[in-house]
């Protein structure tokens, strides 16, 4: 048993799994790190089962940067206190719990005509 174990490494002796490799200094990085803040804000808008299922029945498909404006429009009803909001973006309409962060359901075009939003405190129109 010649092989040199040290405290917190998992595997002896030089070869190590790639994943345990750290770049040396000037040696760049294969896969730029985001900082674990980002990588949280950039994943906290959600959608409740309601919201998933009116999203597919309705045929709506949001884009990366719709999902980003949405996020944005929260935060800008969170900074006014807001509760539940109503988010109105081209020709969509969602409810959002503005506290966890969360889209409650969803309307296309037709589906807000003659429509009455109840129980929101709050409205953001994304233009």
């Amino acid at each position: 048993m010649s092989d040199r174990l040290t405290v917190g490494q998992l595997y002896t002796g030089p070869v190590t799994p790639n994943i345990l490799h750290k770049p040396r200094p000037g040696e760049a990085a294969s896969v730029p790190a985001k900082p674990f803040a980002q990588v949280l804000e950039d994943n906290l808008l959600k959608l409740s089962n309601h919201a998933a299922k009116r999203l597919e029945q309705r045929g709506i498909e949001l884009k990366t940067e719709q999902m980003k404006q949405i996020g944005t429009a929260l935060d800008k009803a969170a900074a006014k206190g807001a509760k539940e909001s109503l988010i109105l973006m081209q020709d969509m309409a969602f409810i959002v719990n503005v506290k966890n962060r969360t889209v409650v359901t969803a309307m296309d075009s037709e589906s807000m005509k003659d429509n009455v939003f109840t129980q929101i405190d709050s409205a953001v129109i994304i233009s």
